[in-house]
């Protein structure tokens, strides 16, 4: 029989169990009402227009069953989550942070709450050290927040701005999105936009009406061909959001967590092989162009090139993919476009790239094939000058390994920006055969600084000689047969091996870019 003990604690146990159903119904009804989002009527439009709500682009993103939620009991009966689901997960088992703006909730603006747990998620991903993604489809700052006392505080935009180059940050764009929250697609590393869905703008097209008597459409005002092709803004743009969710996932993929780690290496990858199909892509006669994007998809691992920004400054790639598993960051003059000369979208493409990826410790692997920066009246007045300096910058002071190799040519400034100058930091550098360079193309260089014929023989000559001058004076550590290419880039990341045994912090630079 029980002890007297024993009966008084099951007694207890019992009233304590008793006491504590209330509370814990009333839990789970405040749960349940978070987690309701916009309602049922709200949520079936989403659904039926093929469309993600909040908590599905979430699931979607993470590895299914790893979400926990932050902040679920934020807002009020009115505004669930206070139209922001946030939490943790993981991404092929690496631990993230993501927010996703819930437009059916008081169409997904920020209030108090949210903007508190905006600033959470963006500090604890600096704490923690793993990167952020904000799905982004709202009206910014919720107008009745100034109703409401709330006190001065670090917001999620000033957090932004000091995690960048410590953990990746990705803007997903899904909708409209406006004011305080658009600003987060900018401040990140990646901005990813859905094509029919998507806009970004300081504010919708009612305030542009009312403030400047302007009538456009949140396409016209900020959709994707605004920010992929004329802004620059966003890198990537796809046709629906299992797409965005599938490409940053492959994105995230070739990045470390944070700056402390080095970016994952893929065991088993294919190794050394011959470009066979090199000589059929690249015309040996510079004038000639073609499609750079064939050599590269030759060049890396199958299936892992990723290009970003390919609509804006289309004259040069930027895109990351992996070589024998190695991740590893691409800058490349893109001929069939302007014959690979350098605008100001493409300098500033590049120089932005450049700093994003290579804080994250990726090796940059440049291949130049350009008759140099853009000339004209309308490229000095765009600013020309600046931005390739600046591209030249970034390229320069980046203390990543660095492989160079010019294919076809490379004049002026535009084999500067590209990494082709002696100590450069470059790990390797490389040219095929018959490759040309100099400050200017030679006939041009002869013509206009008045030289007598045999000196303008002499420097045309001199250009057709290609790369055997500068490889004799080891300006060049080799002439490669193009077939070779991707062999000699597994033999410098090799090389460049060495720095493994080092550890690795984020990148700190002294002085601004031009």
């Amino acid at each position: 029989m029980p002890s007297e003990r024993q009966r008084a604690s099951q007694t207890g146990s019992s009233e304590h169990r008793d006491a504590w159903e209330p509370l814990l119904a009333g839990l789970e009804r405040r749960r349940e009402q978070a987690r309701r989002m916009g309602g049922p009527e709200k949520l079936d439009k989403v659904r039926r227009s093929g469309r993600l709500d909040a908590r599905a682009r979430i699931a979607a993103l993470l590895d299914v069953g790893s979400f926990t939620e932050l902040g679920l009991l934020a807002g009020d009966a009115d505004t669930p989550a206070d139209a922001f689901v946030a939490g943790s997960g993981t991404i092929d088992g690496r631990p993230v942070l993501v927010g996703s703006e819930d437009f059916t909730v008081a169409g997904g603006s920020i209030g108090v709450a949210a903007a508190s747990k905006r600033a959470r998620l963006a500090e604890l991903a600096r704490r923690e050290l793993c990167p952020l993604v904000l799905f982004l489809e709202g009206a910014g700052h919720r107008a009745t927040n100034q109703l409401h006392p709330h006190r001065p505080a670090p917001n999620d935009l000033q957090a932004l701005v000091e995690l960048s180059g410590l953990v990746p940050t990705v803007a997903i764009v899904t909708g409209p999105s406006a004011g305080h929250g658009a600003l987060a697609a900018p401040l990140s590393d990646l901005t990813v936009m859905v094509r029919g869905d998507a806009s970004l703008f300081t504010a919708g097209p009612p305030l542009v009406k009312a403030a400047l008597g302007e009538t456009v459409t949140k396409e016209q005002l900020g959709g994707v061909d605004v920010h992929a092709g004329a802004s620059g803004l966003a890198q990537l743009v796809v046709d629906d959001q299992a797409q965005a969710v599938a490409v940053v996932r492959r994105w995230l993929g070739h990045l470390p967590s944070n700056a402390w780690q080095r970016p994952p290496v893929q065991a088993g990858a294919p190794g050394r092989r011959l470009l066979e199909g090199i000589l059929d892509v690249v015309p040996p006669n510079d004038r000639q162009p073609y499609d750079m994007r064939l050599v590269l998809a030759d060049l890396v691992d199958a299936d892992s090139l990723l290009e970003l920004s390919p609509d804006y400054g289309r004259s040069l790639i930027t895109a990351v993919g992996r070589i024998q598993g190695e991740p590893v960051a691409i800058v490349a003059n893109q001929p069939s476009v302007l014959a690979g000369a350098i605008d100001v979208a493409a300098a500033e493409k590049g120089a932005r790239f450049v700093e994003h990826v290579t804080a994250f410790h990726l090796p940059l692997l440049q291949l130049a094939d350009n008759p140099g920066v853009l000339a004209g009246s309308v490229s000095e007045r765009a600013g020309i000058l600046r931005s390739a300096a600046r591209f030249f910058a970034a390229q320069h002071r980046t203390t990543v390994p660095k492989i160079h190799v010019t294919l076809r040519k490379a004049f002026g400034f535009g084999s500067s920006v590209m990494g082709q100058n002696a100590y450069g930091g470059q790990t390797v550098s490389l040219a095929f055969p018959g490759a040309t360079l100099g400050g200017i193309p030679a006939a041009v260089g002869g013509a206009t600084s008045g030289a007598d014929e045999q000196t303008k023989q002499a420097l045309v000559a001199n250009e057709a000689a290609g790369p055997w001058r500068l490889a004799s004076s080891a300006t060049y550590d080799d002439v490669i047969d193009p077939r070779e290419l991707r062999n000699a880039v597994i033999d410098a990341l090799r090389l460049a091996r060495g720095r493994q045994a080092e550890p690795v912090a984020p990148v700190a630079h002294v002085g601004g870019l031009p």
